[in-house]
């Protein structure tokens, strides 16, 4: 295997091995993938400054999210179906996180149940809820949660119904899955990857088969899912929510002003400014341009996390200058899981830290908590003055 040096290297030594179902369902946004693009791109408008003839020793990217000392200002994002990108993948990602000193975030839509992450982790984990219309199946959802000592809710709330990723349905990527004959093919030369999905017994939804009535296999879940995202997701129940589950409550999916000031106003402790990766509402802006007039609206009310296109320690670096507290990154833990399991989501986390932290030096920074928008050049008007 070549040297892994970048973000990159995972992702190209991932798509030779994942079967391209899997690959594309992770890189891959909705519609013309405008947003999912951008949420990357923009990044690249935002210069750093290099300062010269300062102390660069003794540096720490240690810092705090919603409390929780973290080994830098970095969360796995919940990424559904992340166990068919590796066998058990939701178990090793969430080692590789722990081991390191970041949150991991669970999906509802794992593979790995909440059961199977507590049972090979020892660090409290958070768990990302999608809000169903059974309401028992929630409640118990929640309690599960709690009953594993989840440290943090992650409530998604753009995910009512479903943008259209075309590559998802060109793959027959679906509840049950409905390969095409070139995808039978794929997944036939993906022997590495095959040999994994033999070895386990976790290959279904394990938040889901057998928790929700009716939900024995498969086939029932597909029925099932098509009619439980709730539409009718409003603050009123976001309130509800919070009151059931009594601990800390991130609200991901923030994008505007006026939500963000309601987040803060119902009490969240912190709020994701997200666009779901690009995945669902195509033609927003992204994620980093964003950033700055939710950072406006609340001020200190709440703490400002963002995710969506991070792909280095330097974007990390610069969201964090930006005004953020915290950063998820998704594609790019996924990235070495699918090329390396456990070991690549570790190498994941092993290069976005020494990028965030040689460029902070190189800014003139030893303490990732002292990083200011000093460090960068932004563009005028990089937000934007929209009519």
């Amino acid at each position: 295997m070549a040297v892994i040096t970048s973000i990159e290297d995972l992702k190209r030594v991932y798509k030779r091995r994942t079967p391209k179902m899997f690959y594309d369902y992770c890189e891959s946004g909705s519609w013309t993938e405008q947003t999912f693009r951008e949420n990357s791109s923009d990044f690249d408008d935002i210069y750093l400054r290099q300062r010269v003839a300062v102390d660069m020793t003794d540096r720490s990217t240690r810092t705090k999210m919603i409390g929780q000392d973290v080994a830098m200002p970095v969360a796995l994002a919940p990424v559904g179906l992340t166990g068919m990108q590796s066998a058990d993948g939701e178990i090793k990602a969430a080692r590789a996180a722990e081991k390191f000193g970041v949150p991991f975030t669970l999906s509802t839509m794992s593979v790995c149940s909440i059961e199977d992450v507590a049972a090979h982790t020892q660090a409290p984990f958070w768990f990302q809820l999608y809000v169903m219309r059974d309401q028992d199946y929630l409640r118990r959802l929640i309690q599960r949660a709690k009953d594993a000592k989840c440290s943090a809710l992650v409530l998604t709330l753009d995910l009512q119904i479903l943008g259209q990723r075309h590559k998802d349905l060109k793959n027959g990527l679906s509840v049950p899955p409905k390969p095409t004959p070139a995808t039978m093919l794929d997944l036939s030369t993906k022997w590495r990857w095959g040999m994994g999905m033999l070895g386990t017994k976790r290959r279904s939804f394990g938040n889901i088969v057998g928790h929700a009535k009716g939900v024995e296999s498969l086939t029932s879940l597909m029925h099932w899912t098509a009619e439980q995202f709730d539409p009718r997701l409003d603050w009123k129940k976001v309130e509800e929510i919070r009151d059931m589950w009594g601990g800390k409550l991130i609200l991901k999916g923030i994008m505007e002003p006026e939500d963000a000031t309601m987040a803060a106003k119902i009490g969240a402790d912190a709020i994701v400014v997200s666009n779901h990766g690009g995945r669902q509402l195509d033609g927003a802006l992204s994620s980093i341009r964003a950033l700055d007039p939710v950072l406006q609206a609340v001020g200190d009310q709440v703490e400002v996390h963002i995710d969506s296109g991070i792909r280095s320690g330097q974007d990390v670096l610069k969201a964090v200058a930006m005004g953020a507290t915290g950063t998820y990154i998704g594609r790019a833990f996924i990235y070495g899981l699918g090329a390396m399991g456990e070991a690549g989501v570790t190498r994941a986390l092993e290069i976005i830290h020494r990028e965030l932290d040689v460029s902070m030096a190189f800014c003139g920074h030893r303490d990732i908590g002292a990083v200011s928008r000093d460090i960068l050049r932004v563009p005028q008007d990089f937000s934007g003055r929209w009519q």
